[in-house]
């Protein structure tokens, strides 16, 4: 029996919309999760990320870990006290950043250990701990198990051992985890871009059983078309009746392509990323603010927007504020971008329960213009 209640209200071909019922809110599928890496959604207030109308947002294992330590975090309320957000909180396992950030790590079957890339302190992250961080510690609502990463393109036999080794792992994460009521843990499925080793992986984490199930192991550097692949089959090979998380993803293209394919939840550190380098996200594509052609524009992001960043400043201001090196550029812009991802995933919502979603991917597509 899963922790949390999944309610699939509608569908079309694979698309579908839905409730994940959590003790903390609920989360409308699909849906996206800022992503609060350090705590905070960056340059946002908890306030304006609530008002972009984003039901569940995403804290970093390895970061809170590192600064303030997880102990802290603990004694201070929980993430949820300590940073003021009182809806669902999915944490992710650690796994990733150590082994992006990490310069100095070793991997065996008890766990990874790192050298901090803050100060070069010596840590340890194996399946329990990341569970009594993520559960115990951080009081996360969803936490994820801990994996092993590959590289992009990877060979099959490095993909083969390292989604073994993610599923053996996934055994521990349970057995650490236990039977909760007001908690959930997702397994991740792993396999690179070999079909047998995605269904293989899919087969163990059923077979163990998860609250719900991430698709790792994307948004690695295999681009657009070779992710679409993936997901072409990697989506199906996961319970029907438990939540699909695309872990990583994505751009606005990227996210409508992945619901056509029957995902439900996702993550990226972009709207924000984008917004602290003077880049905004529209229903026409991305916009370069720092370009000279804004610096009279007095237009705004999207008129049509409840979100002020996007509604109530011109181009032309916002273009003065990247321009000028100004903080209020940035909070403005990844509050926008914020906004956007949470409409468009609003949209999608709309379109798989009133049966146009192959209406909306087909125009989204076609007005999706690069800079």
């Amino acid at each position: 029996m899963a922790a949390f209640p999944f309610t699939i209200a509608a569908t079309e071909g694979a698309a579908r919309t839905g409730i994940l019922s959590t003790p903390r809110g609920d989360i409308r599928t699909p849906a996206f999760m800022p992503v609060g890496t350090a705590g905070t959604v960056k340059a946002l207030t908890v306030d304006q990320v609530k008002s972009t109308g984003a039901d569940v947002i995403l804290g970093n294992t390895y970061h809170l870990m590192l600064r303030p330590s997880a102990e802290r975090v603990k004694r201070l309320g929980g993430l949820h006290g300590f940073m003021r957000w009182d809806g669902p909180i999915l944490t992710d396992s650690g796994g990733f950043q150590v082994m992006s950030l990490s310069k100095i790590r070793k991997i065996t079957e008890d766990g990874v250990t790192f050298a901090s890339h803050i100060d070069g302190s010596r840590h340890a992250l194996s399946p329990e701990r990341s569970i009594e961080i993520q559960s115990d510690l951080l009081g996360a609502d969803i936490a994820m198990q801990l994996d092993e990463l590959v590289a992009w393109p990877a060979e099959e036999a490095p993909a083969r051992a390292a989604m073994e080794r993610s599923a053996r792992w996934a055994a521990r994460c349970k057995a650490a985890f236990g039977e909760r009521e007001t908690q959930a843990l997702f397994g991740i499925q792993q396999g690179s871009t070999f079909e047998a080793l995605r269904r293989e992986s899919a087969d163990r984490l059923i077979e163990i059983g998860f609250d719900g199930y991430a698709l790792g192991g994307l948004a690695v550097g295999e681009g657009h078309a070779a992710m679409v692949e993936v997901l072409d089959y990697a989506p199906a090979m996961l319970p029907v009746d438990r939540p699909r998380y695309l872990m990583g993803v994505g751009k606005p293209i990227d996210l409508v392509e992945a619901v056509a394919r029957g995902v439900d939840m996702f993550d990226c550190v972009l709207p924000t990323r984008s917004g602290r380098h003077g880049q905004a996200w529209t229903w026409e594509g991305p916009v370069n603010l720092k370009n000279a052609r804004f610096a009279e524009d007095e237009a705004p992001l999207d008129e049509a927007s409840d979100c002020p960043a996007s509604r109530d400043y011109s181009r032309a201001y916002l273009h003065h504020l990247v321009k000028a090196g100004e903080i209020l550029g940035q909070v403005l812009l990844s509050w926008h971008n914020v906004a956007f991802f949470e409409a468009l995933m609003g949209q999608m919502r709309a379109a798989i329960a009133e049966g146009r979603f192959a209406a909306f991917r087909r125009d989204f597509a076609a007005r999706q213009l690069s800079e």
